[in-house]
């Protein structure tokens, strides 16, 4: 795939005042290079989980007034739909690229799912690498330093997931816009897959969520 990465110009659209002109700035620039990080990581993906998965291209169609501050492509094993099923995420901030595992709100094994992580939450706080962050809300650009996260800080994250009905986990990777690596379409598959390998533990504990819920 020929694959050019990502430019300043694509997190500058961020910056577009208005609903309608910054969507035509994600249109232009951005939703085709997810397009194509759709198709490529689609079958990689589905040979690493064992799953048919499919991919989805944010589309914004609920917004009537603020414009998006983020976008991105989900991989999920429903071709109708990522939010209520764990899933796979790149996308685009003004300050940086993301790369998650994510299980959000809508999802109906949050709860299982907290219990599986508590389960292994020695191997997950030594396997995940240091340079890894957590987030509990996906709609905000902060995160939380995996080096960051002991057993109190982990505990609470998973609490959280099982008993607040809004809450949620994340966990990946922020490359900030000013990374070389953006620039450089090889190396930053090549990042992304290796991403995608690293969190695979965590869709395994989802999985076994769904197979006991």
């Amino acid at each position: 795939m020929n694959f050019n990465g990502f430019s300043k110009k694509d997190f500058n659209v961020f910056n577009i005042q208005g609903l309608d002109a910054r969507m035509e700035g994600i249109q232009d620039h951005i939703r085709p290079k997810l397009e194509q990080l759709g198709e490529y990581f689609t079958p990689s993906l589905s040979a690493a989980t064992g799953e048919e998965m499919f991919y989805h291209t944010a589309k914004h169609a609920r917004r009537t007034v603020n414009p998006p501050d983020d976008t991105w492509v989900a991989f999920s094993t429903s071709n109708r739909g990522y939010k209520k099923h764990p899933h796979f995420q790149i996308g685009l901030f003004e300050s940086h690229l993301f790369v998650w595992f994510a299980v959000i709100y809508e999802s109906p094994i949050k709860q299982d799912f907290a219990e599986e992580l508590q389960k292994h939450q020695s191997d997950i706080l030594n396997e995940i690498p240091k340079h890894f962050v957590w987030s509990i809300d996906h709609t905000k650009p902060e995160s939380i330093p995996h080096e960051k996260v002991d057993k109190e800080r982990f505990s609470e994250m998973t609490t959280r997931l099982k008993n607040i009905k809004k809450a949620e986990l994340l966990c990946g990777i922020h490359i900030p816009k000013n990374d070389q690596r953006l620039k450089d379409g090889e190396a930053l598959l090549s990042v992304i897959d290796q991403t995608f390998n690293t969190l695979l533990p965590l869709y395994r504990y989802a999985q076994n969520a769904y197979a006991s819920s």
